[in-house]
């Protein structure tokens, strides 16, 4: 055909074939990666300047991509410096979230008819409701796919915790919260008329004795809202619900909204997420909000993970002290930098000041050493529970409470505060302590140590001490994690001359207060007239008891006093386990 050019088969083979070489290669090409959902996160802050730092250091830490993330904050009726926390963080944060939404009130400072910064009236009600349903509007007019809602005393210590709520696709689910008592951020019964139930789930949830995530009729302070889902486009928090008859509470509003929407929340404990304080009663100030959070924050340090402040939030140095004793000493064993590091950051938290002295390692002991020391066995002493005598890591704790004892008297100190790097503290620990110590002033009451953590052998009632509150005369008690002693004290221990007739420290206290049931010991000490007390309820408890997996004894794991070959390890003891019959009357669990 003119004007038609044929060009040869093998030339028109190879051009289909290139060119599906170059189409298959195409399709071999990878997709792009999906982006994460998009995240509003709603900070509502009021009086929180105590917790913002941590509560904005946790969210900054979140394992999530910050421009997928945009915040929404307000903040209002504040007597505090939350404002400015807040505005410090945001401004520079800005420049990481894709966006940031600020609502900050500076007035008035409290709401009409309230008796105090914690007290709830329906005005702050109804004006937390009107919050967070702002937040919920911001979130579905930017077509975000999630709102997590985090009260500011809620510390999300687990950076995956976005990450893992998205992906257990519900459409209301909140992180089980820890607290240092049986509080969390769900319930798991609620009464006909809207109010907390307990029941038979509550508590094998809280302890983790159940794992997974669990249908709940409520959840509040922190949880995670699915808005694409069809059901969630319902919920609301203001106004209630036209039928809602129950409690004008902005949660219980919430948990009704979820109810008639048919929207089931859930609260899921598979792992650690987090911590929340305990709400402060109404008629409790700031201050005591700010104390209870410290003790939230000395929680964590030993059941972790622990908080860490925001790096872009300014935090006022603390100014410890010694809480009015000549000296507080922290006993620590060098190569246990771990508990060091912990009970130092715990005791700056609640600044007090201490002296670190390094305790004597038994283990580093041979038994000449120990003879060379002028140590040597008590007669006749064996341990009541495994049979054995004198370990080694015994004698490094005796030797370490006995030279602080011998620094006391040297230095002619009134009265001396002692730690173990092993104890976890009552709450308000500090404040409750300098109340006991003041009113034994006053009245003047002849004292010359005071247990302020123990454990109780037989637990009995104890002699009250009259117009001292919380003070007991002490019976035989186990344990010397903490305690105050006095000059007075501190000569009689060292003149009953107990290196060489040693046992374990906590055995000779309470023969010195003759409270110590064995006879035949006691003969080996004259004069036992020490004169000894104890805190009741107790301020201090053991980090961890034996049958933890976290608990280390250096006393009770070791050798023999004067046998290296023989090893010793004694975590089944009735000394160090917790729950045996000869437990202590004051349970942490309990406070």
């Amino acid at each position: 055909m003119p004007g038609l050019t044929f060009l040869p088969y093998f030339c028109l083979f190879g051009f289909f074939l290139e060119a599906g070489a170059y189409f298959n290669e195409e399709k071999l090409h990878p997709e792009s990666i999906v982006q994460n959902p998009t995240v509003v996160i709603a900070i509502i802050a009021r009086n929180a300047a105590h917790s913002l730092p941590y509560y904005l250091g946790a969210i900054e830490r979140l394992d999530y991509p910050k421009d997928r993330i945009s915040i929404w904050a307000a903040t209002d009726h504040n007597i505090d410096n939350t404002t400015a926390v807040l505005r410090e963080w945001l401004t520079v944060m800005q420049k990481y979230y894709h966006k940031i939404e600020w609502r900050p009130k500076e007035e008035p400072k409290s709401y009409p008819g309230e008796m105090g910064p914690k007290h709830w009236t329906n005005g702050r009600y109804e004006y937390v409701m009107k919050l967070k349903q702002v937040a919920l509007n911001f979130a579905k007019k930017r077509w975000a796919d999630y709102i997590l809602y985090c009260d500011t005393d809620n510390i999300l210590t687990n950076p995956k915790t976005l990450n893992l709520m998205i992906a257990e696709n519900k459409s209301v689910i909140a992180p089980m919260l820890d607290s240092q008592s049986a509080y969390s951020n769900y319930w798991c019964g609620i009464t006909p008329q809207g109010y907390y139930r307990r029941t038979a789930e509550y508590f094998p949830t809280k302890r983790r004795l159940r794992l997974g995530c669990f249908p709940v009729p409520m959840v509040h302070s922190a949880f995670l809202l699915d808005l694409r889902r069809e059901a969630v486009k319902q919920l609301a928090f203001h106004p209630p619900h036209p039928d809602y008859s129950w409690p004008f509470d902005d949660i219980i509003v919430f948990s009704f909204s979820c109810r008639v929407s048919d929207v089931q929340m859930y609260v899921c404990n598979k792992e650690r997420y987090g911590y929340l304080n305990v709400p402060a009663k109404p008629h409790q100030t700031v201050e005591d909000d700010r104390v209870n959070f410290i003790h939230l924050q000395l929680e964590s340090m030993i059941d972790g993970p622990p908080m860490y402040p925001s790096q872009y939030v300014f935090m006022p140095p603390h100014h410890p002290d010694k809480m009015g004793f000549d000296e507080v000493y922290l006993i620590n064993l060098r190569r246990r930098p771990d508990r060091r590091e912990r009970i130092l950051n715990s005791l700056y938290e609640q600044e007090i000041d201490v002296k670190v002295v390094d305790a004597v390692d038994g283990s580093a002991l041979n038994s000449s050493d120990i003879k060379i020391l002028g140590v040597d066995l008590l007669p006749g002493y064996y341990d009541p529970y495994s049979g054995r005598t004198l370990t080694k890591g015994e004698v490094g704790c005796f030797l370490s409470h006995y030279y602080i004892w011998k620094e006391i008297v040297d230095l002619q100190l009134d009265k001396a505060l002692v730690f173990e790097d092993d104890v976890r503290f009552q709450g308000n620990f500090k404040r409750r302590l300098m109340r006991v110590m003041e009113e034994i002033e006053l009245v003047e009451l002849d004292w010359d140590l005071i247990y302020l953590g123990r454990k109780q052998v037989n637990p009995t009632k104890e002699e009250e001490v009259e117009n001292v509150q919380n003070l007991v005369v002490a019976d035989y008690s186990y344990w010397t994690l903490s305690y105050v002693i006095s000059l007075q004290g501190a000569l009689k221990l060292l003149n009953a001359e107990p290196l060489a007739k040693m046992l374990p420290v906590d055995e000779f206290l309470p023969i010195m207060y003759d409270k110590h049931p064995n006879e035949q010991y006691k003969k080996h000490f004259l004069n036992r007239n020490l004169q000894v007390y104890s805190t009741h309820p107790l301020l201090v408890f053991p980090c961890h008891y034996a049958g933890d997996p976290e608990w280390v004894s250096d006393t009770e794991t070791s050798t023999l006093w004067d046998n290296d070959s023989v090893k010793t390890d004694w975590r089944g003891s009735h000394k160090t386990l917790k729950g045996s019959p000869y437990q202590s009357t004051t349970s942490r669990d309990e406070l």
